[in-house]
């Protein structure tokens, strides 16, 4: 398993036919995204979690995600210096991931690299993101169920509840609730919800005040990702798909879009355009000399000269 999310991380040749060969043995493990501010307390959490996975008899996976350095490009992956306890289950796999300057809380590698411990049998699989603000919500593309872990005490709590961060969660945590301020927060986050449209039968968010330190309120929260992935198994009324298999055609679509996108630089970068064109196409920007939507079309029209002169040619023949 770790020389495969090496292999994928690294983009090394051969990684993309792994995940082709992969992809038909996976599809049966839950994924489980763990995210929030930094500070939230995230690690300790999703360690005190591991042991009630274990507890169950579930075989488990863990994906770490730690932010990388834009000056030095390394990275502190200390996840796996919080998890010791677990170091030796060998039920338990951890799995530490930078983000190589990925933007959205995870690393570009990081759904593949939970489809290995998809295909090797993990029944569950923990993905915990760096340390996120309001809009950094990749979190709910990949995973099944998303928790977001918020912590009293940081300043203002409605500014911790805007946008993205409140309306990607399907399961709140209060961490750290022995703070001052942890009803508080309950209050606004309840208030938030308040605002909120739920149909009949439609999940709503519940609150779970937790203290990861001592495992308090933890073995309540993991019964709440149960009742959610019952919930969300069921096909709700005017519907014929659940809500699972509606979030796994969501998330396969920004998948495909994610690669199509990554690989169509790939082949402008190193396929279409000579040594040095892009970053002196990007000067040529920056002086003003070509608007970057001009620049953007010129370059897209060179990609798809070659396939239009083949149509015309075909054509011409019939």
């Amino acid at each position: 398993m770790a020389r495969a999310i090496s292999l994928i991380e690294d983009e090394a040749p051969g990684a993309a036919a792994l995940v082709r060969d992969l992809f038909p043995h996976t599809g049966r493990t839950y994924l489980v995204g763990v995210t929030g501010p930094p500070g939230a307390g995230k690690s300790t959490l999703v360690d005190r979690l591991t042991t009630e996975v274990r507890k169950g008899g579930d075989t488990l996976g863990v994906i770490a995600v730690d932010p990388t350095s834009p000056f030095t490009g390394g990275a502190i992956l200390g996840d796996r210096l919080r998890m010791q306890a677990h170091a030796q289950d060998p039920d338990v796999f951890i799995r530490s991931m930078a983000t190589r300057g990925h933007m959205g809380g995870l690393a570009r590698a990081t759904g593949d690299a939970a489809l290995v411990l998809d295909a090797a049998g993990k029944s569950v699989v923990m993905i915990e993101t760096v340390g996120v603000g309001q809009d950094e919500v990749d979190i709910v593309r990949t995973a099944d169920v998303s928790i977001v872990v918020l912590v009293p005490g940081t300043g203002d709590d409605v500014q911790a509840l805007k946008a993205g961060i409140m309306e990607i969660a399907d399961i709140f945590v209060v961490n750290k609730s022995d703070r001052e301020g942890a009803d508080r927060m309950v209050t606004s986050i309840e208030s938030n919800l308040a605002l909120q449209t739920f149909a009949e039968g439609e999940w709503r968010p519940p609150i779970v005040k937790t203290e990861a330190t001592t495992g308090d309120g933890v073995a309540e929260l993991w019964d709440t990702v149960r009742r959610f992935r019952a919930h969300s198994s069921q096909v709700a009324a005017g519907s014929s798909r659940t809500s699972r298999e509606r979030r796994l055609k969501a998330r396969n679509e920004f998948r495909l879009r994610d690669l199509l996108v990554h690989q169509f630089m790939e082949h402008v970068e190193k396929g279409l355009l000579g040594p040095g064109e892009f970053d002196a196409l990007v000067s040529r920007i920056a002086a003003r000399e070509v608007d970057p939507h001009t620049a953007a079309s010129d370059i897209l029209s060179r990609a798809l000269k070659p396939k239009a002169e083949s149509r015309k040619l075909r054509a011409e023949r019939r």
